[in-house]
């Protein structure tokens, strides 16, 4: 029988609550997780904890932006794009893996609650446009160029406190692919 529980996660207004089934075999490790979250949480609460690391305020994440007229109008299927989004999130981690905020979205504790945004850009010419932004203002990105064709498909930002780039991606959508159906 799988167990049900209900979670929010810091900074989750309480709309976004999702429901997580949890297999038999891991319930009782998921059930300590849960308390040792709880108790976290408390001693944040109480001043314990380092908040600037893990701050629902400011959280850290990683902004994906992937070119919207791939699957428009190039016809890319979902697979290709899910694994440019994958090369330059992955890449930009492997590239940054010595910064602070890189490694504290990397840390064990962090890493159940990774927090992705993905994003869409219209094509090439806003991709680019983006990649030459972040480079002049100094915020580390890493813009995947699927080789051999030297193709710009996705950009990825290192992760960072939200409120240090935010600011480079409000002009754009939320990804809202719908793969065309056959």
């Amino acid at each position: 029988m799988l167990a049900c529980r209900t979670c929010l996660r810091p900074g989750v207004p309480a709309a976004h609550l999702r429901a997580t089934l949890v297999p038999p075999h891991l319930q009782q490790q998921h059930q300590g997780r849960m308390a040792a979250e709880g108790t976290a949480k408390m001693a944040a609460a109480a001043g314990e904890q380092d908040t600037a690391a893990t701050s629902p305020e400011d959280p850290i994440v990683q902004y994906i932006v992937l070119r919207k007229d791939l699957w428009t109008e190039q016809g890319w299927p979902l697979g290709p794009l899910i694994a440019q989004a994958c090369h330059a999130s992955v890449a930009a981690v492997m590239e940054h893996r010595d910064d602070e905020a890189t490694q504290r979205y990397c840390a064990p504790e962090n890493i159940d609650q990774m927090t992705k945004v993905v994003l869409e850009a219209k094509g090439e010419a806003q991709l680019r446009n983006l990649a030459q932004k972040l480079t002049e203002a100094g915020v580390k990105h890493k813009l995947w160029i699927e080789q051999p064709e030297n193709y710009p498909t996705c950009l990825a930002f290192k992760p960072s406190p939200k409120s240090e780039v935010a600011q480079y991606v409000k002009k754009f959508n939320l990804c809202k692919a719908a793969m065309p159906s056959k």
